[in-house]
This record gives structure tokens, sequence and C-alpha cells, in this order.
């Protein structure tokens, strides 16, 4: 039971968190103006260097008003997505100094978000998908061939489940699949596209606009993407569901899972030891042999005997 000061530490969290999203286009333009400003600065010999960085600028801007017109729609839900009592309590639309501080921490992490919605759920991002999601797939469906398994009632965990798409696709293979995130700026998104989200390429962001670096040109800056590139809907088969919060706070029943499969999140642990401690506790034992073991951290007299590591991603199930 969370005591009277945790619910009111946690409330306080979501508001920052909706206040970040409600505050993205004012401060994006703070950090676009200041660029303005310097440019300003300059003599008219050394602008004429620079002729092209007003427009490019303003292109940034409008850049970041259209990515500004998904916010609304989603902290519309965001609300009464935890059923959370305090959530309609007014969030002030002009931030205090301190709350400017915290504010521009966060506007980082919804930067994050644009990032990842390109990756997860656009045609952009279907190589780097392929690269880094195809791998776990592919081993959890040889684990667990169609001809052996009922795949409707095997359990696959994918704890960092970021804004889903790893758990989707999962559960549109059959499996019944739960996505665990930590990430509240992520939850809100997630919640969004994996609910509401009604149709293909139905909306258009611009995940670069932020990034000033390893750039050719504005052109670069401005690759606009569409999502989602597929409706998530998973199959009639599948089960799919998210949860939020802590992976070692919410996940404390033994041998529940027949898989653990993860992407981005082991190498994230602030204890790498006690996320597969746990990991080992929540696997159901099995039957199968040792098909690959790759990380010598890992004793296999003591804990897994199938541990494939590719990079940083893994699939993880308990064979003792």
């Amino acid at each position: 039971m969370m005591s009277e000061q945790g619910i009111l530490e946690e409330r306080a969290y979501f508001l920052s968190v909706i206040n970040t999203f409600k505050n993205y286009r004012n401060l994006s333009y703070n950090r676009i103006q200041h660029k303005e400003k310097c440019l300003g600065s300059l003599s008219d010999h050394h602008k004429k260097w620079l002729s092209n960085c007003s427009e490019d600028l303003n292109k940034l801007k409008e850049g970041v008003d259209k990515n500004y017109e998904f916010i609304p729609l989603v902290l519309k839900h965001a609300y009464t997505m935890f059923d959370n009592a305090y959530s309609n309590t007014p969030v002030p639309i002009t931030p205090t100094d301190q709350q400017e501080k915290t504010l521009s921490e966060g506007l980082e992490k919804v930067q994050s978000v644009f990032k990842q919605l390109m990756r997860d759920w656009s045609s952009l991002g279907a190589s780097e998908r392929q690269q880094c999601y195809q791998p776990i797939i592919d081993e959890v469906l040889l684990n667990y061939p169609e001809d052996s398994f009922k795949r409707s009632e095997i359990q696959v965990l994918v704890p960092g489940a970021g804004l889903g798409r790893l758990a989707f696709e999962i559960a549109s293979k059959g499996f019944r699949c739960q996505g665990n995130e930590f990430n509240l700026f992520m939850l809100i998104v997630s919640f969004y596209v994996l609910n509401l989200c009604q149709d293909i390429d139905q909306y258009l962001i611009y995940p670069w606009i932020h990034q000033f670096c390893n750039n050719h040109s504005v052109e670069d800056q401005m690759t606009e993407a569409r999502f989602p590139d597929v409706k998530p809907t998973p199959s009639e088969e599948g089960n799919f569901s998210m949860t939020a919060g802590d992976f070692l706070e919410v996940y404390t029943t033994k041998e529940e899972w027949d898989c653990v499969a993860t992407c981005f999140f082991i190498d994230c642990a602030p204890n790498v030891v006690q996320f597969i401690e746990t990991i080992y506790d929540i696997l159901k034992p099995g039957e199968k042999q040792p098909i690959l073991v790759q990380m010598e951290i890992l004793n296999r007299k003591k804990k897994f005997n199938l541990v494939k590591f590719i990079f940083v991603f893994q699939v993880f199930i308990r064979f003792v």
C-alpha cells in the first residue's frame, strides 16, 4: 500500500510530465529563438555567410508546430489512463522558474519520444526494427513452434517495452504477451498509439528537428515520419497488455512467465545482476536442452541454460 507521501510524489511527477508535454512548443521555440538571437548579433558581413540560416530556423519552428499538434490528442486521454483520482488537478500553463528548469530537462524526454515513434511505429524505422527486434522475435518463434505449442498459452514478458512495438509484434504471433515500462513519457504516448490510432500513417511528425549534429543540411533535420505503419491490433489468438511501474517491484511472483524478451533494457539496469536474478525467479522451469550460451558472467550450472545475447538484445528461457 503506497503511503500518502508516496501518492503525493507520484501525483507531482505525473503532473510535471503532463506539464512538460504541454510546454513542448514554448520550450522548443525558446531554444530556436536563442539561435536566432545569436544569428542577429552577427555583423552584416558575417550574416552574408549564413544567409539561409534564418529561413532554416523558421522551417524548424514549423516542424515544432507540427509535432505539437499530436500532443493535445495524447494528453486528452492521459488523464484517465491510470484511473488517477488526482489527474484532474489543474496544470499551470506558465511555469515558475523552478518548473522551467525541470521542464527543460524533461524536454529531452519528449524529443526522445518523437524519435521512438519513428523507430517503433513508422515505415521509416522498419530497417532499424529489422535489426534490433527481428532477432528476438525469431528466437521466440524458434523456441515455441506452432506444431509443438499452443502459443496463446505461452506467456512472454517484455520489460522496458518503450512504445510497445516489440511486445505488439510478439503478441501478433499468437503469444500471450505483456509489455512493462517505467518511463511515464513513453507510457502516455504508447497508450494513445496502441489504443486510439485508427488508420495507417494517420499522423505526421518531424523526429529529428531538435538534432543539430550529423546533418548534411536542414532537409535532414526536416525528415518527416508518418505513423503508425500498421494498425496496432494483435491477432485474435494473441493477448496483449501493457503495465506501468518498476520492473523489480511489479514482477515478484515466482515461476509465472515462460519467456522474457528484452531490447535496450538489461544494459540500462543500475544493477545488472539483480535484473538477471529477477528474470530467473519469474521464469517457469522447463525441460529443453541448452542451445546457446554466449556470456561468461552467467554460470550455466547455477542459472540459465539458454541465454542469447545479440548486442543488447536478450531472450531468456529457463530450463532448470
